[in-house]
């Protein structure tokens, strides 16, 4: 057992024991039943894990491979060496990455051969942003970065260079820098598919003349080649499938019309010049509360307002100013987004003939689904709905992703390049299906039900699934941080935030107590969700570090799909603002369904 001292004022320190993580007394005792002289053998490890971790058909050689992987981690703690484990060698395999609450490994197990349409897709919005959306550097980097992560939905704004003969990838009408579009073209085929083999999307914004889309067309298709999908018909019944799509890359935008050469770019001001801070000085985010933005809208939203919505200025452009489209690129364009004209019930209409892609700022899907929820689910079974953040988002920030998904919106554009809660429920999301960026939407979602109800996410329905989570441990801070980080004059104050993002009716929050001054925190506190659409919800998790005098410290999150989720008590890795795994810090924590 070591100490830490930490300073109290200019002339005295106070110490504190610290010694390694120990099993809890829940541990112990089941080790104590599923063991035999203080030794756990093959069979009796094999035995625990399907009757305590739900693994009917896990095999002698699967707990053979498990126990000689603890044993080169761990041999120490091994008796003689054996194929056995004692009390802490058991205790290393719980709390170790190999015990993961969701499937291990990670492999893509949904069904794929279903139209695009039937998938929430992971998607990107401003791909190129290193940061604020108004003056921040446009670089592949981010593009690198959002692939690596999984998402399969990249956008590039395309605008002339200063002499016209170019084409820069940048945000318009701002102080951004820009990127040439051969440099984020050569690294989207070089990272594509990376870690998924499924689809990527291209959505274009084009302020380009023909000309330049025709240095657009050979540019696209001399980088991409045989990656790049094209359709030979302009419109089909239904989209192709992800499996069909494998590894294949797709251009989608309007079909070029105009070109606002009259127009010239307006630079916007950097009113706010620390944009790009505001994340970073609140560490969580937007607390998202499902429950809270639904009665929101129904208290500012005049029913009128759902039936005459502005059409979004970036989207639609002057009809009187056409010229000739250069054909080439517009053969590259295999999904043709449409443009939205009339009202909320035109935007929504379903052609059974053709499969298109229509784009709602957040506001606009908002006020939409509180009069239209049936229309939009509808139209979301044949055809893509992009959401984007509204324009007042200029620190790259996100939105709730819930209201999008509960009505069928597969394309939920988000700003990667930022943190906080929005975003880590789209990380958590996109952990399913094996992480491949493709995530099948609920059979609800996709067809009617008894008597041709359209699935209604504000209706009180009978619980279909109870979730228990009793929350052990924590540990490994102490390595991933200075001993200092939280606190400059003890160790740290840690509780732990657990619930649920949803549906309203099952969308909760709740929270451990504080222990303080304590590296290795032990809660032992159950909790219990109601579930009405498991098929929708997410598990949430934060640790927060305690501070009495200021804002308190972030400590980790990570957010779980529940319908992946593996009963057991498992080893729950956190992550970063960002998103990244911490090395070190995990918790220990056990899930019962009933």
């Amino acid at each position: 057992m070591s100490k830490e001292s930490y300073g109290i004022c200019c002339c005295f320190l106070r110490s504190y024991k610290f010694g390694a993580a120990k099993a809890p007394q829940e541990i112990k005792e089941l080790f104590k039943l599923y063991s035999e002289n203080g030794v756990m053998s093959v069979d009796h490890l094999q035995r625990f894990m399907k009757e305590v971790q739900g693994e009917g058909e896990v095999t002698i050689d699967d707990v053979e491979a498990v126990i000689m992987e603890e044993i080169g981690k761990h041999r120490h703690l091994h008796p003689l060496r054996r194929k056995n484990l004692n009390i802490e060698a058991f205790f290393q395999y719980l709390i170790s990455d190999i015990n993961s609450p969701l499937p291990s490994p990670s492999q893509v197990h949904q069904d794929m051969a279903a139209p695009l349409s039937h998938y929430f897709i992971y998607t990107g919005h401003n791909s190129y942003l290193t940061g604020n959306q108004l003056s921040s550097n446009c670089s592949d980097v981010p593009i690198k970065d959002a692939l690596l992560r999984g998402v399969r939905v990249i956008e590039l704004d395309m605008w002339p260079n200063s002499t016209k003969d170019n084409v820069h990838v940048l945000h318009g009408g701002t102080l951004t820098k820009p990127v040439e579009l051969l440099t984020c073209l050569k690294s989207i085929k070089e990272h594509a598919f990376v870690t998924s083999e499924y689809p990527v999307i291209l959505t274009l914004e084009d302020h380009l003349s023909p000309d330049l889309q025709a240095v657009v067309a050979k540019m696209v298709t001399e980088i991409f080649g045989d990656l790049l999908f094209t359709s030979k018909s302009e419109s089909y019944p239904e989209f192709p499938s992800p499996e069909l799509l494998k590894k294949r890359i797709i251009i989608s935008t309007k079909p070029p019309k105009e070109y606002l050469e009259s127009k010239g770019v307006k630079v916007v001001p950097n009113h706010n010049p620390k944009g790009s801070n505001l994340l970073e000085e609140n560490g969580w985010g937007t607390e998202v509360d499902i429950k809270a933005t639904f009665e929101e809208l129904y208290k500012k939203c005049d029913p009128e307002d759902a039936e005459s919505l502005d059409e979004d200025i970036s989207e639609d452009e002057d009809d009187n100013l056409k010229q000739k489209v250069d054909p080439e690129y517009k053969n590259l364009i295999a999904i043709r987004a449409r443009k939205r004209k009339g009202g909320v019930k035109d935007w929504f209409h379903d052609d059974p003939t053709t499969a298109t892609r229509i784009s709602l700022r957040e506001q606009n899907l908002e006020n939409a689904v509180i009069r239209h929820g049936a229309d939009v689910i509808r139209f979301t079974r044949r055809n893509l709905l992009r959401i984007f953040p509204k324009g007042s988002r200029v620190d790259s920030s996100n939105y709730n992703p819930l209201i999008g998904w509960m009505h069928g919106a597969q394309l939920i554009a988000f700003n990667m390049q930022g943190h906080g809660r929005p975003l880590w429920l789209m990380q958590g999301l996109f952990r399913a299906n094996g992480g491949c960026g493709y995530v099948k939407k609920p059979d609800f979602l996709l067809q009617d039900g008894l008597d041709n109800e359209v699935f209604d996410p504000k209706k009180e329905l009978p619980v279909k699934q109870t979730l228990k989570i009793k929350i052990f441990m924590g540990e490994g801070w102490h390595l991933d941080f200075k001993h200092t980080h939280f606190d400059q004059y003890s160790p740290p104050d840690f509780y732990v935030k657990v619930g649920i993002a949803g549906v309203p009716a099952d969308s909760l929050m709740r929270k451990t107590k504080i222990i303080e001054d304590d590296w290795i925190p032990t809660w032992n506190e159950e909790f219990e969700f109601s579930l009405t659409v498991p098929e929708l919800a997410l598990l949430r998790i934060e640790v927060h570090e305690y501070d009495m005098s200021e804002k308190d410290d972030f400590g980790g999150q990570t957010c779980l799909p529940v319908s992946e989720l593996r009963s057991g008590i498992r080893a729950v890795p956190l992550h970063d603002r960002k998103g990244d795994k911490y090395k070190s810090v995990k918790l220990l924590a056990r899930f019962e369904f009933v």
